[in-house]
């Protein structure tokens, strides 16, 4: 089934102006009331490690790409991003297009290949749960390299020649290099948000992205 010929969007996702929330979290509000006058203070106690919780996820930039993302191709630029912090994936699947972003900062897009028909490409937000840079499927018998999982059932990202007229079993499928870049700075955890172009409720809405056209 052709798939089309280009993919089209600049930074994949929900490509919003650079500043504003993407997933916004529900936190806790309201500080501790002062003592009464004449009453002891409270005597200390342990400091207790608490869970950190998400905060939103903020576009602070995206990478300055002015033309439709070809299959096969990608774009992978660090410079603008710090060496260090929270790695986000997003996939669109209408605008066939990945997008990686650490720090708010998209660092790289690609085209993808995706599911179609009786086996589509899940959308959600996927914690990656495995790691593997030789894999191969052991229910379709074929190599998978650079995969990371994000569901229990095999979904993944991995590299695979992406060109038209391909289309994957469900998994997200990018060009080896970007599939071994991705590979190389993404750990056990980091989230990827996968939407198909429509308005999706996570708490508060995660929406299109106006560059997805």
């Amino acid at each position: 089934m052709p798939l089309g010929v280009i993919a089209t969007g600049a930074a994949s996702l929900l490509a919003f102006h650079a500043g504003q929330d993407i997933a916004q979290v529900a936190f806790g509000s309201g500080a501790a009331e002062a003592a009464p006058a004449m009453v002891p203070p409270p005597k200390p106690v342990p400091a207790v490690a608490q869970k950190p919780v998400d905060g939103p996820f903020v576009v602070k930039s995206i990478l300055p790409i002015n033309e439709p993302i070809r299959f096969g191709k990608f774009y992978w630029d660090e410079t603008r991003a710090p060496a260090s912090g929270k790695l986000v994936v997003t996939v669109d699947l209408t605008a066939r297009v990945i997008s990686v972003f650490r720090d708010g900062h998209e660092i790289g897009a690609a085209a993808i290949l995706k599911g179609y028909g009786e086996k589509p490409t899940p959308t959600g937000i996927f914690p990656i749960t495995q790691k593997d840079a030789d894999h191969v499927s052991n229910i379709y018998d074929a190599p998978m390299p650079w995969m990371m999982r994000l569901t229990n059932d095999g979904v993944s990202i991995h590299g695979s020649k992406v060109e038209k007229g391909y289309a994957t079993n469900g998994c997200i499928g990018v060009p080896d290099a970007f599939a071994e870049k991705l590979f190389r700075i993404a750990s056990l955890g980091d989230k990827v948000i996968v939407t198909d172009g429509k308005t999706m409720q996570v708490g508060d809405p995660i929406l299109a992205g106006e560059h997805a056209g």
